[in-house]
């Protein structure tokens, strides 16, 4: 099919419009208007996507946040992150096409939309942010990963000698095989051919929030039922109505309900410096849960063309995506909190707050880590895509980057074998040098969330819409900026400063 890029400019129709009525329409539909093949995706592969990459393995982190912050600061705190996470995406799923909302040139990636929108050195910025978040989300899955196939040992472990033997153990053999895991997956060339693993990683995302919640919530029925038996016996041993009336009241204010207003109090094992610093990090650690604008345009670029537009179809997707994570992460994090109070663990299912019984959180981890060998590609894809465009357009001619060996869903060429593999090492070795998870976690959280999930969408916007400087509009998205600005810096410095805390007393390789 000869299809001309200039044929047509003048008068502002797209090239492909010129192919269809020049009578090449049959080859046309198996083609977009940009000449790439048709896409396929759909409301709902979007969603699984978006899914995939929001409920992770932050979840399993919230409630040791909301430990930091209290039954006040918790909670509002999600919601804060939940509306401005939902807001900035509708803002930045306008700009996947520069000009008509249905005809206007398609942006591949999120840097080619801020090449669009803003330019200059704000897209070498936006790529260094950007992929540099993307490597560290590979590396947090990575250590996350084996923190759960640690956890099935060391479960099996506890059931068999009782909670008393520590059962320790090494995680570097289970990020090696983790690494094995992702090097296989990573022959999957594209978004468009990994939509099946985004929904089995969706589903297993429910499976272990879900069996999180149920445990957070049977733990606290059991306080409740142990408090009313003691409330009842206590009635019958002493039979005062009027210090049954006060124990009512004691047991209406309390239950089975741990933890506090404002958080973990300053006291036994927990300095003024370390409540700031853990406050801080509690708030990177809900960034992080609910990060996924750096790989929005690469999401989006996988739904079939007009109509709708594609961008009404992703803000239905990340509406109900980020309603749906924020009903979970409100429960999930909330019940841990009230079934461990202050001794909620960074990591709800791995920390060993439960364990018993011990079959089901085996099978919620095992679910984690099939979860995350799916999200670990939706992260990944964009920058396996970014550095193959690269070579390709480099050496278009080369058989090493362009002949390929098709079977299924794997394509496999010299080039992408080597690279994704390096790839998969490195971040596997990095993993094995810092397996902090909860620090880990809040420094991205906080390194990503103002430039990729706030700044660029604002700007963006801004820019395409025209937006007059000094008016209302304008003002409020400035001032949204600047607040999680604000927020980003403190996160980061608390997770730095646990970071380096932890490094104090940790050798390389011995986790």
């Amino acid at each position: 099919m000869a299809v001309s890029h200039n044929v047509g400019s003048k008068h502002g129709v797209a090239p492909l419009e010129v192919s269809v009525e020049a009578g090449n329409g049959g080859a046309a539909e198996w083609l977009d208007d940009d000449g790439r093949p048709r896409r396929t995706g759909t409301f709902w592969t979007a969603s699984a996507h978006i899914v995939t990459a929001v409920i992770g393995s932050g979840v399993l982190s919230l409630a040791w946040a909301i430990a930091q912050l209290g039954w006040v600061a918790g909670p509002a705190a999600m919601l804060l992150f939940a509306f401005v996470t939902y807001y900035t995406a509708t803002l930045l799923a306008e700009c996947y096409r520069t000009g008509d909302p249905e005809t206007g040139k398609r942006n591949y990636t999120y840097m080619d939309a801020v090449r669009s929108n803003l330019g200059g050195a704000k897209v070498a910025f936006c790529g260094v942010i950007q992929y540099a978040n993307l490597v560290g989300v590979a590396i947090g899955y990575t250590i996350a990963a084996s923190i759960s196939m640690k956890a099935v040992r060391r479960a099996g472990c506890f059931h068999a000698h009782g909670h008393a033997d520590p059962c320790n153990s090494s995680s570097t053999p289970y990020m090696i095989l983790f690494g094995v895991v992702q090097i296989l997956f990573s022959q999957i060339p594209d978004f468009d051919q990994i939509w099946w693993l985004s929904i089995v990683a969706a589903v297993m995302s429910f499976t272990y929030s879900s069996i999180g919640l149920s445990l957070g919530i049977a733990q606290t029925i059991c306080k409740l039922l142990i408090l009313q038996t003691l409330l009842y016996s206590w009635l019958l041993t002493h039979m005062l109505r009027v210090r049954a009336q006060s124990m009512q009241i004691l047991f209406a204010a309390n239950g089975g309900f741990m933890g506090s207003l404002t958080g973990i109090s300053i006291g036994a094992g927990v300095t003024s410096t370390q409540k700031i610093w853990h406050t801080l990090q509690a708030f990177g650690d809900i960034a992080f849960a609910y990060s996924f604008s750096n790989i929005l345009i690469e999401i989006q670029d996988t739904i079939k063309a007009p109509p709708p537009s594609e961008s009404k179809v992703m803000q239905k997707a990340t509406r109900l995506s980020v309603a749906t994570t924020t009903i979970f992460y409100m429960l999930c994090g909330c019940m841990g909190y009230a079934a461990f109070g202050d001794k909620a663990p960074d990591n709800l299912l791995t920390g060993f707050g439960f364990f018993e019984p011990f079959w089901l959180i085996d099978i919620a981890n095992v679910a984690i880590v099939v979860h995350l060998v799916g999200a670990y590609q939706v992260f990944c894809q964009p920058i396996f895509a970014f550095v193959e465009r690269r070579a390709a357009a480099a050496w278009p001619d080369s058989a090493f980057v362009s002949q390929e060996l098709r079977v299924g869903p794997f394509a496999v060429s010299v080039f992408r074998l080597t690279w994704r593999s390096s790839f998969v090492c490195v971040t596997t070795v990095v993993a094995m040098l810092l397996p902090f998870f909860g620090n880990v976690v809040g420094f991205l959280g906080a390194v990503s969330f103002w430039p990729l999930t706030v700044y660029f969408p604002v700007e963006m916007y801004i820019k395409q819409r025209r937006v007059p400087r000094g008016s209302t509009k304008w003002i409020c998205l400035q001032t949204l900026s600047v607040s999680c600005l604000l927020v980003s810096v403190a996160a980061a410095a608390g997770s730095i400063a646990d970071v380096i805390d932890a490094l104090k007393v940790y050798r390389p390789f011995s986790g």
